[in-house]
Formats: structure tokens, sequence, C-alpha cells
């Protein structure tokens, strides 16, 4: 397993230092959060987008996603629908430039009925994937807002049933979804591309904590993939028949510092994070 943490806990910080950072505390990749207020989003231009691949190349960090905000289970007109669109497949261009093998979306279906929020963002998935697989990206549908659990993104994965459209197991938000780990896995292995990390205090305050400091079921996340699960739902859509995860698979950390201001900086827990989702990952030792 390779651990990566996203830029949302480092707000505005140059590419340059948060590649000194990865590299000071042993972080394989980044997520990049693709908004104007950081130094990477989509309409940064054609040498700017070389001249960060290359800066990722030469310090050997990877650039795990590019963490967009479309919201594909939105109602939309039609003007909305082009716009979405637009979105979508820039987003996807941008990951394409930069290396990047993921593009992270959200739901955003709010309180519509559900079979037209699944639908619509089905049918929007779908449209952008032969773009992705064009590019070589494949486009991820993260566990938040109105389709927090794992059964609920694969109410919409299933349908389009492409490979290069795939889930992102948010773990607090399927928490908060009130699922199990192993029922998220279930439904979100036949598309899970890669998994975020976090904890926090418990469902009322959500401020981010240091790993393993907070109430999130880390353990019991981390040990769903170390297996393939036997009651997977859905065909996988890769031709070997695996999935993203397990060996060689992602972690990143997601610690939401721009949205608290008030907690800890991150570039100091970096390293004990990770050491601590080393041990879960290496399960419990023969003396304890």
């Amino acid at each position: 397993m390779r651990f990566a943490f996203s830029t949302l806990g480092v707000p505005g910080m140059p590419v340059a230092e948060v590649l000194r950072l990865a590299a000071d505390t042993g972080y394989q990749g980044v997520e990049l959060r693709a908004h104007p207020e950081e130094p990477v989003h989509p309409l940064l231009g054609t040498r700017e987008r070389a001249a960060v691949r290359g800066q990722f190349a030469d310090a050997g960090v990877e650039i795990l996603a590019v963490a967009g905000y479309a919201r594909v289970a939105a109602a939309r007109d039609a003007a909305g629908e082009e716009e979405l669109a637009h979105e979508l497949s820039e987003l996807v261009l941008l990951a394409a430039d930069l290396g990047a093998p993921y593009v992270r979306v959200f739901p955003g279906g709010g309180d519509r009925p559900a079979a037209e929020a699944d639908a619509d963002a089905a049918r929007r998935l779908a449209a952008v994937a032969p773009l992705a697989a064009e590019r070589g990206v494949r486009v991820l549908l993260e566990t938040h807002d109105s389709h927090r659990t794992g059964a609920d993104a694969a109410r919409i994965l299933g349908p389009v049933g492409h490979r290069q459209i795939g889930a992102l197991w948010d773990v607090l938000h399927s928490w908060l979804g009130g699922e199990e780990p192993v029922d998220t896995h279930a439904a979100l292995a036949p598309h899970l591309g890669y998994v975020q990390v976090k904890d926090v205090a418990s469902a009322e305050e959500r401020a981010p904590l240091p790993l393993g400091a907070g109430a999130l079921p880390l353990a019991a996340v981390l040990g769903t993939l170390t297996r393939d699960p036997e009651d997977a739902r859905g065909p996988v859509p890769a031709p070997e028949g695996s999935y993203d995860q397990g060996a060689g698979g992602w972690l990143c950390w997601e610690y939401e510092k721009r949205w608290y201001p008030q907690a800890a900086d991150l570039p100091d827990l970096l390293a004990p994070g990770r050491a601590h989702l080393q041990r879960l990952l290496s399960g419990p030792t023969a003396d304890s």
C-alpha cells in the first residue's frame, strides 16, 4: 500500500514546498486540490502544466489525483448540462497533462429523488468515459453528500459499467451514512480506485484530527483492503478481474485544514500519520 496526502491539508502551499514535504515525510503521492485558490487548477496553461509534471517527476513523487468539484448528480438545465460536461472534460485533460491517473468528482444530488439523481449521474459519467479512456484517466465518484455510502455510489456506477469510471471511498462519509466498512468495501470493490482516510472526534465534531485520535474505524477500513471481498456486488470492470486497491494501492490522507483553519497544521502530523496507517495495515502484533 502506498501513501498520499491531499493539498486540502496545506491550502495554497507552492508545489515545491508540497514536494519537499512529501519527500521528508515518506509519502509517495499527492492528491492535488484542483481549485483556483491552489497552484494547480483547470485554468493552468500548457507550459505551467508541463512544469508541474516535471517538478513531481524530478522529486520522485506521484500525482495521485486531480480533486475536482464537479457535481454529477445535481439538477441542471440545458446550459448547466453543457457547463458540467465542459468541467468534466477539463478535469480529465488536466489530469492527463499532469500524468495523474485519477480525477475526483462529487455526487451533489442534494434532496433530489434518488432515481433521478442516480440516472443523471450515470448518464453524465458515461458521457465522459470515452475521453477518460483515450487519455488514460479514471474518473472517480467520491462517497460524499447525497451518496455517502458504498451502496449509494454503486447505484450510479453499476449502470455506467465502464472501467474508466470508478469510486473513491471517503471513509468519513460512509461512516456518517451508517454503513459498516465491510459493506462499503463489498459495494465499491468492483469500482474502487483509492481510499481517502481521515479522523474526527464525532459525527457532530468534524474538525480534522491526527489519524488514530478520533472515532473513525480506520482499523476496520484498512482490514477490508487486505483481501478481495467474497460478496463484492456487480461486475468487476477490469479485464484481469481485479481492482486497483490491495497490493500497490493507495491510501490518501485528506486533512480538511482549508475548512477548519483552527485545526493543527498538517506538516508535523504527516510522518506520525503514515506510521499509524502502517501499523494498522500490519495488523495486531503477537503480544498485543
